[in-house]
């Protein structure tokens, strides 16, 4: 964004959780972000690492295919800007969405106060060229998808605490409108 002149296909988003946990082990699970598809499914479909073989281990730039409860999806490159820290992490994403993220972690007593300012353009001509009249459906689809993460997160939490009973966690929530080539094809018999 240059100046303060916006763009219809241009958004700002201030998410807060708060979560049973230590910013250590938020820090621990959303900054594996090779991990984001197994434990918040609802939001991402496909995650791959883009620099495996990174001198310092570990990934920075991972390929995402994401989406809300619409049904449409997103395929956008998410690379960690800054080191992930206990106060929380920096992000960049490139492709359908454009722009920055930083998430902040803050011990509250027994628990963590989560903040996450998303900024981006939409890159993607669906929503780029429908934003001036969808707007207000594709930002309750954005929180719709924190929702969404808030609860896999404490679910994530919960199944990482020691002597946990696995069977008694729920799955977290699958993705909305699963896409026809993936769904199971119906056979009719005469």
């Amino acid at each position: 964004m240059v100046g303060n002149s916006k763009s219809s296909s241009d958004y700002e988003f201030l998410t807060v959780w708060r979560v049973a946990g230590t910013p250590h082990e938020v820090m621990e699970i959303l900054g594996d972000a090779g991990a984001l598809a197994r434990w918040w499914p609802s939001v991402y479909l496909r995650v791959a690492p883009l620099d495996p073989d990174n001198p310092e281990g570990s990934a920075k730039t991972f390929s995402l295919h994401t989406k809300g409860w619409l049904p449409y999806t997103l395929k956008w490159q998410l690379t960690v800007t800054e080191p992930i820290t206990e106060k929380g992490l920096a992000l960049s994403a490139q492709g359908d969405l454009n722009g920055t993220g930083r998430w902040t972690f803050e011990q509250d007593g027994p628990e963590t106060v989560i903040t996450y300012d998303w900024r981006v353009s939409a890159s993607k001509p669906l929503l780029r060229r429908l934003s001036w009249l969808l707007r207000p459906a594709f930002s309750a689809n954005h929180r719709w998808a924190m929702a969404r993460g808030q609860e896999a997160l404490a679910l994530e939490l919960r199944r990482r605490r020691p002597g946990a009973d696995l069977a008694s966690i729920p799955r977290p929530a699958p993705p909305t409108f699963v896409s026809w080539h993936r769904r199971p094809r119906m056979t009719h018999h005469t």
